[in-house]
């Protein structure tokens, strides 16, 4: 079986299960946030159940609209925090709160080997310490408080082969950008990513988690790597626990095995309006910008804000664009503060926003107005996704976001180290 296969057959109470079959399976978490969760609460409210299946395995965290942007969004938070009181669920408040696919390993929640379900469909991130992990609906959030199952159809496996090393500015977010474009956004449609080689072999968690992180982007099911010092190294940090570190037996089946050398790929800037329209950071260099995000699930972690650092250090963003930094946990920004990267950013014209999600589904903390471009770390460029549906999303790594804020328009690093 694959990783993915042996996880599910663990959990589902079976000696192996096969792709297409359907399986009931225990979950270790179950995770919704501030647009999710209240939907799946009034379900279970409706269901007539008294009582969660184990309050220590459900996390509320609300990250969308938070700090709450108005009276909607604050009686949606509302009706977590209460539903968290109630039950005795775990719950992360302003203060202690962040963004839910940084948080949660962070606080040593998810284990190697773990099944997680979260109404987020960026939930896949956490197949990057070796579990399975998968977006699904808030009626079935609603059924696991309940039941601690989740009903599953087993996806079939791509593999992904990446040799070669990474050159100059590139990492996590320009390896998957690269192979969403080579595949398009539903070449993995319900299947599981396994994401495999001596290029990931050699990443840091970091950008193992902005893979696996936008494999939904591709249309997966989820993302996966296999757990091993690496992995191991951070979930005895986070967790004091590194779960069951599971792999992929030599004669495993899979649908398609994909090889991408990762010496050929520059740093990627995906065009508007999919993930898949991703080229070299040259093919942009006459894009103007108006606005720069660095944060978000996907590239918000303190890696990625010592990598706009380096660019932004003695540099001062270009004069007619917004730069938004938006650290994704309490606990990265106040390491950013430690190491001074805050001040650099600030000295270099940009503001600083608590942890949210904010303008990654164009939510608050940066909307776009009619005819705006902005370039940012985030993980989708779907039409008006960051505002007015005749706005522009272009996504990146931070070193080229970085860049590209100081230059005025998308631009490759090295174009303002020179």
């Amino acid at each position: 079986m694959t990783i993915t296969e042996k996880i599910l057959a663990i959990h589902a109470g079976q000696k192996e299960v096969v792709p297409s079959q359907f399986i009931e399976a225990d979950v270790d978490l179950v995770l919704a946030n501030d647009i999710t969760g209240p939907l799946a609460i009034e379900e279970f409210e409706r269901s007539g159940a008294k009582k969660v299946f184990d309050p220590s395995k459900i996390v509320l965290v609300p990250d969308h609209f938070t700090p709450c942007k108005d009276i909607k969004s604050a009686e949606m938070v509302k009706v977590l925090r209460n539903f968290a009181r109630r039950y005795g669920t775990r719950f992360y408040e302003i203060g202690k709160v962040g963004i839910e696919h940084a948080l949660l390993p962070e606080e040593g929640l998810v284990l190697a080997g773990n099944l997680v379900i979260g109404a987020d469909s960026h939930t896949c991130t956490y197949g990057a310490l070796g579990a399975f992990s998968t977006g699904v609906g808030s009626t079935d959030v609603a059924a696991a408080f309940i039941t601690g199952k989740v009903w599953l159809k087993v996806p079939p496996t791509i593999r992904f082969i990446y040799t070669g090393k990474c050159g100059k500015f590139v990492g996590g977010k320009d390896i998957i950008l690269y192979t969403i474009a080579r595949i398009g956004v539903d070449g993995a449609r319900y299947r599981a990513m396994e994401f495999c080689g001596e290029t990931i072999r050699n990443l840091s968690m970091d950008d193992r988690f902005t893979i696996c992180n936008m494999a939904i982007e591709a249309g997966g099911k989820n993302g996966i790597i296999e757990p091993d010092g690496i992995t191991e190294e951070f979930l005895l940090s986070a967790a004091k626990a590194k779960g069951i570190f599971y792999s992929s037996d030599n004669d495993a089946k899979y649908e398609n095995i994909i090889e991408i050398d990762a010496g050929v790929i520059s740093p990627q800037v995906a065009a508007p309006h999919l993930p898949s329209n991703s080229k070299s950071v040259y093919e942009f260099s006459d894009i103007k910008i108006d606005q720069v995000v660095i944060g978000s699930c996907t590239n918000g972690r303190i890696s990625d804000l010592r990598k706009a650092a380096m660019i932004a250090k003695g540099r001062y963003v270009h004069s007619e664009v917004r730069t938004i930094i938006i650290p994704a946990t309490q606990k990265i920004y106040r390491q950013a503060l430690r190491e001074g990267l805050i001040d650099i950013f600030v000295e270099a014209g940009c503001v600083i926003s608590p942890p949210t999600c904010g303008p990654c589904l164009g939510g608050h903390m940066g909307v776009l107005a009619k005819g705006e471009v902005v370039i940012a770390t985030t993980n989708r460029n779907f039409i008006g996704r960051m505002g007015h549906p005749e706005s522009f999303v272009y996504l990146s790594n931070p070193e080229v976001a970085m860049a590209s804020a100081i230059k005025g328009k998308i631009s490759h690093p090295d174009e303002v180290l020179k």
